[in-house]
């Protein structure tokens, strides 16, 4: 019965998801082209707090904590663990006073109405896996930026989903790109529980009636600190939530 239910219920919010992502992408261009960055910004959030609640279509329960009060006059890199797609969903909408702006693969930049339009014209360092010296100029732009606009940076060191929610390792590189070239940020990380039971084979069918959770851990001072100790403590503390 509950897998009928998953058919059903996952076809109602994929129609939801399109016309979401289509509707907004008009938003974007009119805000981008004549209002402003953080307007934009702004209608961005709004599309991701739609495709977030959006979710209440197939039985979701969303839950937000945050553990710590953020400051929004320093840029933060947020860390987390990678789980699916709606783990940014979640990010985008629930740190909006933060503007978190991701490190995503370059394939994403294109053919996806939206959140391609999104990628490109937000600043997010678009990088392409099989060339390394392109993604550590990509991941350098970005920290550049964080700097100068106090917005934040959201990475996965992870580098690829779990389904399975066990934490993959967490690779430094990028993070130490980031913390160099963003010498005031503060690093605060996320635990982000069973997005991965929602769509364990793709967009659909969706399995209904998850519980969902972002959690923002204890920020950690990377000064003093090198990228791999600073990946560390972020790493124990997403696996102690996650347990």
């Amino acid at each position: 019965m509950k897998k009928i239910l998953d058919y059903i219920l996952s076809a109602i919010y994929l129609l939801y998801f399109g016309l979401t992502l289509l509707v907004f992408h008009l938003i974007q261009v009119i805000c981008f082209n004549f209002f402003s960055r953080k307007t934009h910004q702004k209608s961005v959030h709004l599309l991701n707090g739609s495709l977030l609640h959006g979710l209440w279509i197939v039985g979701a329960r969303l839950r937000f904590i945050s553990k710590a009060t953020l400051p929004t006059d320093r840029p933060i890199i947020f860390i987390a663990n990678h789980q699916s797609m709606f783990d940014i969903v979640g990010m985008i909408w629930y740190l909006r006073k933060n503007y978190p702006i991701f490190v995503s693969k370059i394939e994403l930049s294109k053919g996806i109405p939206s959140i391609s339009y999104n990628l490109r014209k937000s600043g997010a360092a678009l990088i392409d896996r099989k060339d390394g010296k392109q993604a550590i100029m990509e991941i350098a732009r970005l920290g550049k930026m964080i700097e100068e606009t106090k917005f934040s940076a959201a990475i996965f060191p992870e580098g690829t989903r779990s389904r399975t929610g066990a934490l993959k390792p967490f690779a430094a590189g990028g993070v130490g790109v980031l913390i160099k070239r963003a010498p005031s940020a503060l690093v605060v990380p996320v635990a982000i529980k069973n997005t991965g039971k929602l769509n364990p084979k793709g967009i659909f069918p969706l399995s209904s009636f998850e519980k969902l959770s972002w959690v923002v851990l204890s920020p950690i001072e990377p000064k003093g600190k090198t990228a791999e100790e600073v990946l560390e403590l972020a790493r124990t503390a997403i696996e102690i939530q996650l347990q």
